[in-house]
């Protein structure tokens, strides 16, 4: 186990003796967002509680980066303070917003802290302790009050030109509406009865072929689950009018460890698929979205095919999680084993029309032949609109409504409609 929060502090009193070096404090930033979040799903099938969610939080986040101090090693920390306190929730209708009790009832509040202590030499960075990755392999979620964070190290490196490369392990997350660091699991062991795993390894790169082409190779291993390839190729085209974009991605998941034998699935390391109560890791998911811009108008079109006998793996703790996937939608995710998805999405920038900061966008997901408990289809539509004031008092000041509904055939997804209403501002500290 990485004693992160030990090292962090090791770092930070090494780097509070240096403060006075140039970089450390001079390049250091402080922000600090408020975001206050109204949430309200219905879920209209299925006799389990709850039936109705509905929550009203007020969440702050401090996100503190120092600079580097001088030398050919330079030494910083960071620190990302979270707390989100109760407006409203009612027993029986939380569980998204705010940690929740045995007997139901909502937090008052809920706060963390997350030290990273970091080096950098030359154009390679380390950093040891809270992270929030964005990688094919590795996404954190932050659809709720307050992001979801992880735990472990990583290292970054721009040392060739065009080319980045990552690499790291994860030991823990910490769940967007939870003040504790859980061990990491996937769909189908992330329930009571399910197992958890405290490494995750991955690797990957980005290299630019030329200013308008991109290729990912990517690779990601959860201990006793499975192992994962991901290719991608992202490629920009200027038309004489508008702009094509064209982003192909391929996920390879296979079973490690534990996974790989029946004892072990029966002892927990299960995922999920055709065979939902005890399946083997055993998913290939490709896909192609394409996207025309035009004075503001955003229109795109995607295909999606999940083939093999579980549905694609990814971190998931069961309380909320992203995946890089095209059809990584507000509710649903769409790769499910067999499962062939069909993406449109329509967004309006309406500063064309002399409406800076006002922005909307509709998707819908149509997804077939699910080979799951239930089988048969599920579509998904959401709505999205926000706007962002763009000068005068009060420059900033966000306020956004996103809208989905949900039908599935599938027994483990209800049908469900959500809404969720966000008022947030980000204050620069220095």
């Amino acid at each position: 186990m990485l004693r992160t929060a030990l090292a962090a502090g090791v770092l930070a009193a090494i780097a509070a003796q240096q403060a006075s070096a140039a970089g450390f404090l001079e390049d250091s930033k402080a922000s600090l967002t408020a975001r206050n979040f109204y949430y309200n799903g219905d879920n209209r099938d299925g006799a389990a509680d709850p039936s109705k969610q509905e929550e009203w939080g007020q969440g702050f986040i401090l996100d503190y980066q120092s600079g580097f101090t001088q030398g050919t090693v330079g030494f910083g920390v960071d620190a990302l303070g979270l707390l989100g306190i109760k407006l409203d929730s009612g027993k029986g209708t939380s569980g998204q917003l705010f940690p929740s009790g045995d007997d139901g009832q909502a937090a008052d509040q809920f706060a963390s802290l997350g030290l990273t202590a970091k080096a950098r030499f030359s154009k390679t960075e380390a950093r040891l302790g809270t992270l929030r990755p964005k990688l094919p392999v590795l996404v954190y979620n932050d659809g709720r009050l307050l992001p979801q964070t992880f735990e472990g190290a990583q290292i970054d490196s721009k040392e060739i030109d065009n080319l980045t490369l990552v690499g790291g392990k994860i030991e823990h997350a910490k769940g967007r509406n939870s003040t504790d660091n859980e061990g990491l699991s996937i769909s189908g062991s992330n329930k009571a009865t399910g197992q958890r795993s405290n490494a995750f390894y991955y690797a990957g790169g980005d290299y630019k072929l030329s200013k308008d082409l991109t290729a990912q190779y990517y690779y990601g291993n959860l201990k006793e689950f499975y192992t994962q390839h991901f290719f991608g190729l992202k490629h920009s085209l200027a038309l004489p009018v508008g702009k094509l974009k064209t982003d192909m991605r391929y996920f390879y998941s296979d079973s490690d460890g534990k996974n790989s034998s029946a004892e072990g699935r029966l002892d927990g390391y299960k995922a999920t698929g055709k065979n939902s109560a005890h399946t083997e890791v055993d998913s290939q998911v490709w896909s192609l979205f394409s996207s025309y811009e035009l004075s503001g108008h955003s229109f795109g079109l995607g295909h999606q095919q999940a083939n093999g006998d579980s549905d694609m793996p990814f971190i998931n703790q069961g309380d909320g999680s992203t995946v890089y996937l095209i059809t990584n939608s507000q509710i649903g995710k769409f790769q499910r084993a067999g499962e062939r998805t069909w993406v449109a999405k329509y967004g309006y920038d309406f500063a064309n029309v002399g409406l800076p900061g006002l922005s909307a966008s509709l998707a819908y997901f149509s997804g077939r032949d699910i080979e799951a408990a239930g089988a048969g289809s599920e579509w998904e539509r959401d709505i999205s609109v926000g706007y962002v004031v763009p000068e005068g008092t009060f420059k900033g000041v966000g306020l956004a409504w996103k809208n989905a509904a949900i039908r599935s055939g599938v027994n483990s997804q209800r049908d469900q409609d959500r809404n969720r209403v966000i008022l947030s501002y980000t204050l620069a500290l220095f």
